[in-house]
């Protein structure tokens, strides 16, 4: 079976959708916290990600979500999530739809 990483790297995208901070009401992706996502011909998914602070309590579960939810599309062989710390997250790095759920939920962005 062939693999197309161009469709493997945009279904990992979705993927990574249900992955939260459960101190925050909004998916990883809308956040803005991936960073890069390489898919290789051969299913292994590279996934760099930051957080929303450097310190962050919960770090371990969420690499371990977001390996999980790759893990979960079909074709994927394995998943390493990279964390990165530069450049910093920041609030303008959310998408639209991160800002107006965040908004839904009372925060000011």
């Amino acid at each position: 079976m062939s693999i197309d990483p161009v469709a493997l790297r945009e279904a990992c995208y979705e993927a990574l959708k249900v992955v939260r901070d459960p101190e925050i009401p909004v998916n990883v992706v809308d956040l803005g916290l991936i960073y890069g996502l390489e898919v290789s011909p051969e299913g292994d998914v590279t996934v760099e990600m930051t957080l929303t602070s450097m310190g962050c309590p919960v770090q371990d579960m969420i690499q371990a979500d977001a390996e999980l939810a790759c893990m979960k599309v079909e074709g994927v062989k394995k998943v390493v999530v990279e964390f990165v710390w530069s450049p910093p997250w920041s609030l303008e790095k959310m998408t639209d739809d991160g800002k107006k759920q965040m908004r839904m939920f009372g925060f000011s962005v």
